[in-house]
Formats: C-alpha cells, sequence, structure tokens
C-alpha cells in the first residue's frame, strides 16, 4: 500500500490539491487510509477531517427511500404528484420567445423512479444555458439557498427521455418525509446514520465537526488555488438531499461497506439483500448517462468519466456496465461531490475507495489525474 501513499503526496506535491484525504476498504473493514497535505492554511490535513459532500449526498437520500421500497411503503413507479401534489405544477422550458421563457406540460408524469435516477427532466444550472437564463429572469433561487420555492425549477425534457443531472433527488426525499413523517435529518440519524456508526455525517457543522472542517478553495487564472466560500446553507428551511451533508472519509466508507455487505455492517442490518439488488441494478434501461458539458467553468470542467465505456444509473449511483481495464469492475457504482470528492464500490471485486478535498473546479483534469492513479494503485495492492 506505500504506492497509495506516494499516490497521495504526489498530489499534493504537484498543486492537484492543497490536501487530500483518500480510503481503501473492502467487505470486511479498511484496508488502507491516509492523509496529506492541510486542510486549511497552517493545519495538517487528518483522516477524521470534515468535508462538504454535497451530491455524495444523494446516494444517502436515495438510500432513504429505498429503505421505505424495501418496507412496502413507497413504489418505485408512483407519479411524484400522487404523494406530493404541488409537483404537478412542475412545466417543462423548451426555450424562450425573445426573453420570456417558453413552457408547457410535461406530456409524460414523472415516478420516483426518475427522481432517483436523474430522468425525471431536472438539469443543474451548471449544465444547461436556458436554466440559469430562466433563474435570471424569475430571479428563482438555487436549490442550495434551502428555501423551498428552490425546488421548483423547470423540467428541460419529459420525464423518462434522458439522462440528465439535476435536482431529483432534493423532491425524492421530500417523498420519503411524506410518507414516513419524519423529517428528513432525523430518518437518517434514525434509519442509517445511527444504525452505521456514521457518527461524523450531520446536516449540521457544528461543535466539533466544525473544529475539523476542511477550507475550501478555487484554482484562480493564474493557475494557484485561493480561498472560496462555499457552503450548504445552514438551518434552511428544508434539507436538499442532493447536496446537505458533511461527513468524513471514514464514515462514507462505513456506508459503501453496508453495500458490499449486501445490506448490514457490523451485525446490524439496514437494507434486505432483496433490496440492495434492486438498488444496484440498472433503473434506466437502455438510456445511457452522457457527457455533461459545462456552462460554467470556474464552478466545474466537463464531467466525461470513463469515455467510451458505457455507464447507466442504478437506484443510488452511476453504475458502469462493463470493467475498466485495470480499475473498477462491471457493475460498480459511484458519484462525488462538486468540491472533489469521490468514491466508487466494486462489488465484483470487494473493493471501495473514497478520495477527498475541497476544491473547484469540479472534475477538473489535474486533481481527476491523482483520482486515476489512487483508483489503479487500489487495485494493484488488492
Amino acid at each position: 500500500m506505500s504506492t497509495l501513499d506516494d499516490v497521495l503526496s504526489a498530489g499534493v506535491a504537484s498543486g492537484a490539491a492543497p490536501g487530500l484525504v483518500a480510503t481503501v476498504g473492502s467487505a470486511a473493514g479498511v484496508k488502507w487510509s491516509c492523509a496529506a497535505g492541510e486542510r486549511a492554511p497552517g493545519k495538517p490535513m487528518t483522516e477524521d477531517t470534515v468535508f462538504r459532500i454535497f451530491s455524495m449526498t444523494k446516494a444517502i437520500g436515495s438510500t432513504a427511500a429505498m429503505l421505505l421500497i424495501d418496507r412496502g411503503k413507497l413504489d418505485l413507479n408512483a407519479p411524484v404528484e400522487s404523494i406530493l401534489p404541488d409537483f404537478a405544477k412542475i412545466r417543462v422550458l423548451e426555450g424562450f420567445d425573445g426573453d420570456a421563457p417558453r413552457l408547457r406540460a410535461p406530456k409524460s408524469r414523472a415516478t420516483i423512479r426518475q427522481l432517483a435516477t436523474h430522468t425525471s427532466g431536472f438539469v443543474y444550472e451548471f449544465w444547461n444555458p436556458d436554466v440559469p437564463r430562466w433563474m435570471a429572469k424569475t430571479s428563482h433561487p438555487s436549490i442550495i439557498s434551502g428555501l423551498k420555492a428552490s425546488l421548483f425549477y423547470p423540467m428541460v425534457f419529459d420525464p423518462g427521455a434522458r439522462w440528465d443531472y439535476g435536482i431529483g433527488i432534493d423532491w425524492l426525499c421530500q417523498a420519503v418525509e411524506a410518507i414516513d413523517g419524519r423529517r428528513i435529518d432525523r430518518f437518517c440519524q434514525e434509519e442509517l446514520f445511527g444504525p452505521l456508526g456514521m457518527t461524523g455525517t450531520a446536516f449540521e457543522c457544528e461543535g466539533a465537526l466544525a473544529s475539523r472542517l476542511a477550507s475550501v478553495s478555487a484554482r484562480g487564472e493564474d493557475g494557484k488555488f485561493a480561498p472560496f466560500e462555499l457552503s450548504p446553507t445552514p438551518h434552511p428551511e428544508f434539507f436538499g438531499m442532493g447536496h446537505a451533508l458533511y461527513s468524513t472519509a471514514g464514515d462514507y466508507m462505513r456506508f459503501m461497506r453496508m453495500f458490499l455487505n449486501k445490506g448490514a455492517l457490523d451485525g446490524k442490518r439496514v437494507l434486505s439483500e432483496k433490496g440492495v439488488a434492486t438498488m444496484l441494478a440498472n433503473h434506466i434501461g437502455d438510456l445511457h448517462v452522457g457527457k455533461l458539458t459545462t456552462v460554467a467553468p470556474p464552478i466545474t470542467a466537463d464531467v466525461d468519466l470513463f469515455p467510451g465505456t458505457p455507464k447507466t444509473h442504478s437506484f443510488g449511483f452511476l453504475r458502469v456496465e462493463k470493467d475498466v481495464p485495470g480499475m473498477r469492475s462491471a457493475g460498480s457504482q459511484g458519484w462525488a461531490g462538486v468540491l472533489n470528492t469521490h468514491f466508487w464500490f466494486d462489488p465484483a471485486k470487494d473493493v471501495a475507495g473514497i478520495i477527498m478535498t475541497q476544491t473547484l473546479p469540479f472534475v477538473e483534469p489535474r486533481f481527476m489525474a491523482v483520482y486515476e492513479k489512487f483508483e489503479r494503485a487500489a487495485y494493484a495492492g488488492r
């Protein structure tokens, strides 16, 4: 595993990130963990550093929904508006007539499955030019504001027409709250974080967690990192399960190990084996995950993971449909957060990996080169 140590230290030395934490594990436990660089100026990165995990929250939100599906309380194919009537207000944005948005009713009703798989019609403002234009024209708040009004983005395609990346999981967990009755933070604490021993995962970064929080850096035009402020809104009107969580590499590894153990960890069962199999299957059929082309380069580069490898979406994760040579196997699951927190787990080879920093832009090539070296080293060291 010394090669893995070298990958992290070289990644910091090359300027790919100010600091990194990474972990490799299996169903049985953690095999390797390391920290390198700084989590904030003058403060060393440590393995218990707390990160804003942003879109890594989505997999946890999808798991919350799968718990209800596993218990027969939620139907994968239920129309969203049958649970959340206000969802029926959402229209499809077809474009603009001059400065006026051109909206119409969707041709099909979005389902719970489509919310979880990013096939419901929503696209973030970073990857579709019409969405930020519409937001500017209507003064619509971003989902990160934590305002309930922010949920009402328009769709930009009819549900089921394609895969594209947006706020579906935020709506999905509104349905979880409506069916279960508990607010999503309490639900996750009682049903996931508590049973899985995820003591460093929280919706509010306060107290001891705040003292271990990494700072955020953005790369400027001069190629150097500078401080940047980006965090989920504290104490929001609702917790958006597309982005709301703080966590640690160790905690998120416990979450992934639960899946490698087919729904249980340390003798505590969270999902049934059938529920895990259902969750990790391809849920978008013949559709495929394609390239996301940025319209906000300071925030994100283009996202084109494993070009040439067919990719689909399970109920909670990006899924590769063919082996990636020297790396993850067909059926592996993974995703990431906008501040370059990345993970995958490979049920076929019993491998899970996570690498975390707090930098922008997302999937910057310099960082992604370190990620690839890390993943290759994790498999070489098995």
